[in-house]
């Protein structure tokens, strides 16, 4: 029973219904005409002992001859009709009971039909009268029979219909059967095959191959695996490297901490520097140590590539804004940069985060125009909206190239920069929606780029 539980198995029942329903409907006529050819034959039979009795009629003939002679056209009586007239030409001596007359000089299909299967089917004997049409003027022929020799003679004739439609059904569904599995059920076998293969191993299961099917739908089924296992293969090795960056992040921030440890100390030694320059550049130095020192931490608090929950507070834009820009951009360099964020402005983020996104943003402004070897300018905006303040972060630059569009804010695969690991913008988009905001690139062309970051606002009361 398992074979017709497969495909193929019901591929070959399906064949051998078919099969089987169009010998049914080819069999109806077929045994219909075969009771008419019968009753024909016998009409004849008996047509030729009644013109060679009639020759013979100026002379005796014996009892014995005419029996003989009903024998052979397997009839009780012979009898024709001219001229509205009715001869019997011969009888069988004990007179029988005529149940049924079948008329076959006017008979339509349907009839003939209808008439054969009653026939097939009834099994008790009975005497039937049948009137044909004798030819070339002779009149018209009645005969009797028993229907018992026919009902048996079209049931030999159905069993050997139904032998051999048993065997065209059985040898067309083995044909059926083996053509079905040589060009669709071993390609689709195949294409499993594969599958299993590939989700048993997917890192070390052979490619396959993308179309070696003839069939065009069991080709795109092929094509459309080779398209998954080279993409699902894609994204194990993004992950894998990223494991193996995280792992290297770990190590390293475990030693950057300790040098940024060593430079607080002697950051610390600026903050009473007499050197006015040193006094205003000390507190900012300090504070990205800090920053940096903070983050190392983090990385080997969690070991893992997710960022520490956000612990929002409000923020003063313009001033973080400022520290953005002294991180960044250095005085007289060919970057210029512009802080218009209204002052008092507030926002509720994280600090370290948003920080960490106006950075990576800024940041990658300034290299895009430093790539295009001109001069350029970078400008922050910030402005209230209803229950939000929005961020803008425009540059002159050359603007994002178009396969840098594709996949924007994907790590490892939104690069903008030539030789740049792509995790910038990642990592913006993802501390933007950890802080309850959305960043989005506005506009970019040839003029430059537009990013709009959107963060909550906080209650005039709450401002620091």
């Amino acid at each position: 029973m398992t074979l017709f539980r497969t495909l193929s198995g019901r591929l070959f029942l399906v064949a051998v219904g078919v099969v089987m329903l169009t010998e049914v409907l080819v069999f109806v006529p077929s045994v219909a005409r075969y009771r008419e050819d019968y009753l024909m034959l016998r009409l004849q039979m008996a047509q030729i002992a009644a013109l060679a009795l009639l020759a013979a009629e100026d002379e005796m003939v014996e009892e014995t001859l005419e029996a003989e002679l009903l024998q052979r056209a397997e009839v009780s009586s012979i009898a024709l009709r001219r001229d509205a007239s009715r001869q019997l030409i011969l009888a069988a001596p004990a007179g029988v009971m005529v149940e049924e007359t079948f008329d076959l000089r006017d008979a339509g299909a349907a009839t003939l039909v209808v008439e054969a299967l009653r026939t097939l089917v009834r099994t008790e004997p009975r005497m039937i009268r049948v009137i044909g049409d004798a030819g070339m003027g002779a009149g018209e022929i009645e005969i009797t029979m028993s229907e018992a020799p026919l009902g048996a003679a079209m049931r030999a004739f159905g069993e050997r219909i139904l032998l051999i439609s048993l065997f065209i059904s059985g040898m067309t569904g083995a044909l059926v059967f083996l053509v079905c599995r040589r060009i669709i059920v071993r390609p689709i076998e195949r294409v499993v095959g594969d599958m299993t293969a590939f989700a048993r191993d997917p890192e070390r299961a052979a490619q396959a191959p993308a179309a070696r099917s003839g069939l065009s739908e069991i080709r795109r089924a092929e094509a459309a695996l080779a398209e998954m296992q080279a993409e699902l293969r894609g994204a194990l090795r993004q992950k894998s490297r990223l494991a193996e960056l995280g792992a290297a992040v770990a190590k390293i921030s475990h030693d950057l901490r300790n040098m940024l440890a060593s430079a607080q100390l002697l950051a610390d030694r600026l903050e009473g520097s007499a050197d006015p320059v040193v006094s205003r550049i000390g507190p900012k130095l300090i504070g990205s140590l800090d920053r940096a020192a903070a983050l190392c931490i983090s990385t080997l608090s969690h070991g893992r590539a997710e960022e520490a929950p956000p612990r929002p507070r409000p923020v003063d834009l313009r001033r973080l804004v400022e520290d953005v820009a002294d991180a960044v951009f250095e005085e007289g360099g060919a970057v210029a940069f512009e802080n218009h964020a209204p002052a008092g402005m507030t926002a509720q983020a994280d600090p370290e985060h948003l920080f960490r996104i106006l950075t990576n943003l800024a940041r990658n402004a300034k290299q895009a125009i430093e790539g295009a070897g001109r001069p350029g300018r970078v400008s922050v905006f910030a402005a209230a909206e209803e229950g939000a303040a929005a961020l803008v972060i425009a540059d002159d630059g050359p603007g994002l190239p178009p396969k840098a569009l594709e996949n924007l804010f994907q790590p490892f695969r939104g690069g903008a920069r030539r030789g740049g690991a792509g995790l910038g913008l990642a990592i913006a988009a993802e501390l933007a929606a950890m802080n309850g905001g959305r960043l989005i690139l506005e506009e970019t062309g040839a003029g430059g780029a537009r990013f709009r970051l959107t963060l909550p606002r906080v209650a005039p009361d709450q401002a620091p």
